[in-house]
């Protein structure tokens, strides 16, 4: 589930019927008296009095997914206070407890040969979780089972292959961009696990934006979604996939008529490079940017609707070195406007790295374009780890919360140095070594003064450039006999100094 505003946006794991009617006359209204008739607006071709002839061609390569997964668990009631050391998350046999999940979606096979489309989260186990296993059950309820082929977090798409030889029933993808807003669609999948599900509506609008990432733009329907579609087709009425169900805004979990589809004009091509195991290459700036506010239009002087406001601007990243500063309003991206619709992260996602693009832009209060030539987008983690590392904020969960032996050991939630962190932290980008991320206030760590943002540089005099390094640093100081690990620490603003900090 993903929330919203209060609201919930459900990561449909989709669909009630609405009461169809089609020759319906439509028109403006006209005063009483005058006798000019109503015009007719005709529906478009194919807004059937029914839609069981193209459920019953459609519904065969839609299928249900489900997954089977090993999840860690926390089984220690004491974690977090002073009594976590006594009582370890350990099971009686000194490993960590863990326990079996599943998660249950929807998907459709676009190939003779069993490849399958679904959402990246329906198949995606999180952090703490394994995949085991997937199976893929046809409508008449044959089950086979599915190697995932590759999966793309930006997009929440995944690619699948049922693992049988055999000939499939399949659809194809359509063209989304030809949708309009009123346009007939339908439905199919798997929701609250009942199996194959046919609702219908009405496209409400198009290029949704409901999340501000780079690809959160939706073709809105009314056609029921529910937790159990995600991953499922959204059809025309000429049976074409125009959208992938993705989520909804609901504020109690179940459907109320808004629900979001990932259009096909920007699934197509992203589900062809996966099924090729091509990797997924997107545009990036290197910019953090802000939308026009009232507040923001009015200090500036611009239109409420129109530009994006720049943050800051990553060293020698591809604003940089265009020469993009923070307090630039971007207005355009290669001839597009910056729009509510069209966000500069969505634009610039949708350009190949390497190109060579204008931004129009505003400067103290005059316009003026740079020529910028697109960086690479890194991955997923590499931008989470961008934007939360903050080394004076306050982490959102401290190492209590992970079952790693260097949080259990040391008290220490640490993740490796990247050019970006080195920078956020004023340490040379080639620095190597662990950042602490978090210090747990019991811990002998605490004690000594280590903090957020401190740098591990080595760990009983050997360097530590990957987790894995410091993690058998500590196995090899357990199985000597030793009771702390000497760790020499580099503090912001360049300073080293040696802290024995004693195991747990």
């Amino acid at each position: 589930m993903r929330y919203v505003y209060g609201l919930s946006t459900a990561l449909l794991l989709g669909g009630a019927t609405a009461t169809l009617v089609t020759g319906f006359p439509a028109g403006a209204q006209v005063a009483q008296n005058d006798e000019r008739q109503m015009s007719q607006v005709v529906p478009r071709a194919g807004a059937p009095a029914s839609f069981a002839d193209l459920t019953e061609q459609l519904q065969p390569a839609v299928v249900n997914i489900s997954t089977r997964q090993r999840v860690q668990v926390q089984t220690n009631p004491f974690a977090g206070t002073p009594f976590a050391e006594l009582f370890g998350n350990r099971g009686q046999n000194g490993q960590p407890q863990t326990r079996e999940a599943q998660s249950l979606g929807s998907g459709f096979i676009i190939s003779s040969d069993g490849y399958v489309v679904t959402n990246n989260h329906v198949v995606s186990p999180n952090n703490r979780a394994t995949l085991e296993e997937i199976t893929v059950t046809m409508p008449d309820g044959t089950e086979y089972e599915a190697e995932l082929v590759g999966t793309d977090a930006a997009s929440d798409l995944a690619v699948l292959k049922i693992q049988a030889n055999r000939t499939f029933p399949f659809v194809e993808f359509g063209r989304s961009g030809d949708v309009r807003a009123g346009d007939w669609v339908i439905a199919i999948g798997n929701p609250f696990g009942l199996g194959g599900t046919v609702t219908s509506g009405i496209v409400s609008a198009v290029l949704r934006n409901a999340g501000g990432g780079a690809y959160d733009r939706y073709i809105q329907t009314d056609a029921s979604i529910n937790r159990g579609n995600s991953g499922g087709p959204l059809f025309d009425m000429q049976g074409n996939v125009i959208g992938i169900n993705n989520a909804i805004i609901s504020p109690t979990g179940g459907s109320v008529g808004i629900g979001f589809a990932i259009p096909a004009d920007v699934a197509a091509p992203i589900v062809e490079q996966l099924r090729a195991g091509e990797e997924i290459e997107r545009g990036f700036l290197g910019v953090s940017i802000q939308p026009i506010n009232d507040d923001l239009a009015d200090s500036l002087g611009l239109p409420r609707n129109r530009g994006e406001f720049v943050q800051t601007v990553q060293p020698d990243g591809a604003a940089d070195r265009a020469g993009i500063r923070p307090g630039d309003v971007v207005i355009s991206i290669d001839g597009q406007a910056v729009t509510e619709e069209q966000t500069l992260s969505f634009l610039v996602a949708n350009i190949t790295p390497g190109t060579r693009i204008p931004i129009e832009l505003v400067r103290d209060g005059e316009r003026r374009t740079v020529q910028a030539t697109v960086g690479k987008r890194p991955s997923e983690e590499e931008l989470r780890q961008q934007q939360m590392f903050d080394p004076d904020a306050e982490p959102e969960t401290g190492p209590e919360t992970s079952d790693g032996l260097i949080e259990e050991k040391l008290g220490l939630q640490v993740m490796t140095m990247t050019p970006q962190i080195a920078r956020q932290l004023g340490a040379d980008e080639d620095l190597t070594g662990l950042v602490i991320g978090a210090v747990d206030p019991n811990a002998d760590a605490a004690r000594k003064g280590l903090r957020r943002g401190d740098i591990i540089l080595t760990a009983n005099y050997r360097a530590v450039a990957q987790i894995a390094d410091l993690e058998a640093i500590i196995a090899e100081a357990e199985a000597g006999g030793r009771d702390a690990v000497l760790l020499r620490i580099q503090r912001r603003g360049g300073q080293t100094a040696y802290f024995p900090i004693r195991l747990r």
